[in-house]
């Protein structure tokens, strides 16, 4: 039976009961009937609309709490703001109850004192039956009902550390960082809130690729490297007084004519200054076949010097030189070089000559201020001037080494870090003279990859500048490998009230979960495939033997590092959320994401840019610690 045909057949019973009364002579009858009807009629009509009223406070109840709670989300801290988003979800969400009409003028939203969004709202049910009017009562019901109901969020309930481990190595180039970038924006906007008081609400931000770069904080956490020192001369050393040429053949071997020179055959001698045949000037040669005013020139890997196609020799300014040792050695003069015998030394700048640049050398004859080296030209210019003696051992600007192919390698030590060794490796300590975190050695010629030069995004501190937070992201830019073990590592500094005391003007607060809420997001999209070896890429892991170090990883493979330092930062109540970007199921990398994650819902793995998105949000509310207070 429908509603109308109910009240169809209340109101005929109605009647009816009237004419019976009014029929019915005795007068108290009457009276009572009279009294008790308007009684009758709200109970029989009102009924429905006040069962109604109370259905819709419910539904009201719902709607203002998620309004409520959208004004809580939102970054607004002015009451005309926050009105102004909770009106508008509010109206959203009454759209799906008919016939109530929302009182705007008695709906609030305001921020109080502790940081709470409460809020109030009224609303207007239209009643089934209106305007009843009964004599001598007046009237009973108006055309609507009233309907209020309250809402109280707590924005916050304790401070907010964030740090963002993102992964910006060359995998991630075009689309994929696009993606990231406006995931990890819209991340910013829901975590840090414009006013940071009573709570504050901080994120650092640390990108990582085969390396992270601490900016000016570099020393502080690698330690200095030890630089250069001045070289004010180099000579060839050469005894025994200077003879003269007077003749050279156009032969094969070049025959010398230098009367009653007295040098025995297996001799090294240097040759200057000879006019025409300039071919000869500035080498080491090898006595041969040696008579009393002449001999044969031999190069020092044994071969006979063809002068065949040399210039005539003419003039009588050549000069030669017995050598001080076999190979012609060259002595380098730079006070307090710091070196020992054995040490490698790579040389820079030399004016004159220019031969021994960028070369690396054995270091042999070492004294306080000299030293000794074996120059691997065939040719040698006189020194001039300048130039820089450079220690090339592991803690020095550049690092000499044996590369994967057993070949000596030399690269130059860049502005990025790597994996930290010894007791700490897998803890927050403050960086200090035993407890620095790793060097980073590139390549001198790199290419983009595993041994490429530092990446050029920085780390952030902690900071509630939502804005450069958002400009250092849209900075981001793609380079090198992944060595997500170095990301996870300082993803966790960020947050670690003892190592941030490198940058005590955004240091972290001290670990305390009822007073500070700290997170670390880890995301990747790859496998980790970038242990170190003494600064360089582990022997077997880069692409290139000639690139990597000769030696095993000195922390072992970076999954078993990574999970490592998962354990260690998660014991010291660090909620740890980590993101895979289309990482394979079941893969090394997705196995790893799932074991560091805080809870079974921490860990996402987005297939496209819509759902790394979704999945930053929904983190971002998590973190936020958004709850109806009341």
């Amino acid at each position: 039976m429908g509603l109308k045909t109910w009240m169809d057949g209340m109101a005929r019973g109605l009647r009816a009961f009237t004419r019976r009364m009014a029929d019915d002579a005795r007068g108290n009858v009457a009276m009572l009937f009279g009294l008790s009807l308007p009684v009758l009629v709200l109970m029989t009509v009102g009924g429905v609309d006040i069962h109604r009223a109370s259905t819709v406070r419910v539904n009201l109840q719902d709607a203002l709490d998620a309004a409520t709670l959208a004004a809580a989300r939102s970054p607004y801290t002015a009451n005309t703001d926050l009105q102004r988003v909770g009106l508008d979800s509010l109206r959203a969400n009454l759209k799906a109850y008919p016939n109530i009409t929302l009182r705007e003028g008695d709906t609030s939203f305001v921020l109080n004192s502790e940081d709470v969004v409460v809020a109030s709202s009224r609303v207007d049910v239209k009643t089934l039956v209106a305007n009843i009017f009964l004599p001598p009562y007046g009237k009973f019901m108006d055309d609507y009902l009233p309907v209020g109901a309250h809402s109280e969020v707590d924005r916050s309930s304790r401070n907010i550390e964030v740090s963002l481990a993102l992964d910006i190595t060359g995998s991630m180039q075009g689309q994929k960082l696009l993606d990231l970038k406006a995931a990890a924006k819209e991340l910013v906007d829901l975590v840090v809130q414009p006013v940071q008081t009573p709570y504050y609400s901080r994120i650092a931000l640390v990108p990582w690729s085969m390396a992270v770069n601490p900016g000016t904080y570099l020393n502080a956490a690698r330690g200095s490297v030890t630089g250069s020192t001045n070289i004010t001369n180099a000579t060839i050393n050469l005894i025994g007084p200077q003879l003269s040429i007077t003749g050279a053949s156009k032969a094969r071997p070049v025959v010398v004519t230098s009367n009653n020179h007295g040098f025995a055959n297996g001799n090294v001698v240097w040759i200057t200054g000879v006019s025409g045949m300039t071919q000869l000037n500035n080498k080491p040669y090898r006595v041969t076949n040696k008579t009393t005013n002449t001999f044969e020139l031999y190069n020092m890997a044994g071969a006979r010097v063809d002068g065949r196609n040399y210039g005539a020799f003419s003039g009588t300014n050549g000069r030669v030189q017995k050598c001080q040792d076999s190979d012609c050695s060259i002595t380098v003069t730079s006070a307090n070089h710091g070196l020992v015998n054995n040490d490698y030394v790579y040389i820079t700048g030399v004016n004159g000559m220019t031969q021994i640049n960028n070369q690396t050398f054995l270091v042999g004859n070492a004294t306080t201020n000299t030293y000794t080296i074996d120059p691997t030209s065939s040719s040698l210019n006189a020194y001039t001037s300048g130039g820089q003696s450079w220690c090339a051992q592991n803690g020095c600007q550049y690092f000499t080494f044996e590369d994967g192919n057993g070949d000596l390698s030399t690269h130059s030590v860049s502005s990025c870090v790597t994996e930290r060794l010894g007791a700490q490796r897998s803890t927050d300590a403050v960086p200090n003279a035993s407890a620095r975190v790793g060097r980073h050695y590139p390549s001198l010629n790199a290419t983009p990859g595993a041994n490429s030069t530092c990446l050029s995004s920085i780390i952030r501190p902690l900071s509630s500048d939502a804005a450069a937070i958002k400009t250092n992201i849209d900075n981001l830019s793609t380079n090198g490998v992944t060595a997500g073990q170095i990301g996870i590592a300082w993803g966790w500094y960020m947050v670690s009230p003892t190592f941030s005391t490198l940058w005590p003007s955004a240091s972290a607060a001290p670990y305390d979960t009822s007073e500070t809420l700290k997170a670390v997001i880890i995301m990747t999209d790859g496998e980790f495939n970038a242990p170190y070896c003494q600064g360089v890429i582990a022997a077997g892991y880069g692409a290139n033997n000639a690139v990597s170090n000769g030696c095993s990883p000195d922390n072992g493979e970076p999954f078993a590092q990574s999970r490592d330092l998962c354990d260690a930062m998660k014991a010291q109540g660090v909620v740890v959320y980590t993101v895979g970007f289309q990482i394979t199921v079941g893969a090394q990398a997705d196995t790893l994401l799932r074991y560091c994650a805080s809870t079974a819902t921490g860990y996402f793995n987005a297939s496209n840019g819509t759902a790394l998105s979704e999945a930053f949000a929904a983190i971002g509310r998590d973190i936020t610690q958004l709850r109806i207070s009341r």
